[in-house]
């Protein structure tokens, strides 16, 4: 069975990305833009992605997917991805995305089966993350601190996920990152 982590990397205060949905401040820290041996690791056992919309449609413009679909499998490789959306989104020719609306309880069992033996990563944003906290399916989340701060933007995890549920399983520095892995146990009450 596979598991579900949140793998991501936040503010010091908090935040995934600022109010206009941007990631450009993780792309100033020193070390943001990845290339991290310890990632690649981590995206090898990865056999599914799954996204929110904003964070699809953000990588999607900052990276002009849709005219370069050939810089997708250098970022993920084939694997598919789900991006749970409530609007129509553009696709980038030739990559497996699959778009769900609804609750990801009801998708779960099509995303468990595509990943097979490896893990689903829950790329973006907070809120899907929480969902599948909520649904009982997050087992992990592994946050990157940025030395960054914002003085608004998207949450981190927008949830109350108090100690009863989160174990500290990991800390390691990575460059000017400090990155933090909790395991997560139980459902949403």
């Amino acid at each position: 069975m596979p598991r579900v982590i949140f793998y991501t990397a936040t503010t010091l205060n908090g935040f995934l990305a600022d109010d206009q949905d941007s990631l450009e401040w993780l792309f100033a820290a020193p070390g943001g833009e990845g290339g991290d041996d310890d990632f690649q690791r981590f995206l090898s056992g990865i056999g599914v992605l799954v996204q929110g919309s904003s964070t699809y449609r953000w990588v999607l413009e900052h990276e002009d997917l849709v005219a370069h679909p050939e810089k997708w499998p250098s970022y993920y490789g084939s694997r598919p991805t789900w991006v749970f959306t409530s609007k129509e989104q553009p696709v980038v020719p030739g990559v497996d995305i699959r778009f769900a609306s609804g609750q990801v309880r009801d998708v779960w069992p099509q995303i468990r089966d595509a990943a097979g033996e490896r893990d689903v990563w829950v790329v973006g944003g907070g809120d899907l993350a929480g969902q599948f906290a909520d649904a009982g399916l997050l087992d992990e989340i592994r946050v990157s601190v940025a030395p960054a701060t914002l003085s608004s933007g998207k949450p981190l995890l927008p949830r109350d996920l108090g100690p009863d549920r989160l174990e500290l399983t990991s800390v390691r520095q990575a460059g000017a990152f400090a990155e933090l892995t909790y395991a997560v146990t139980g459902v949403a009450v």
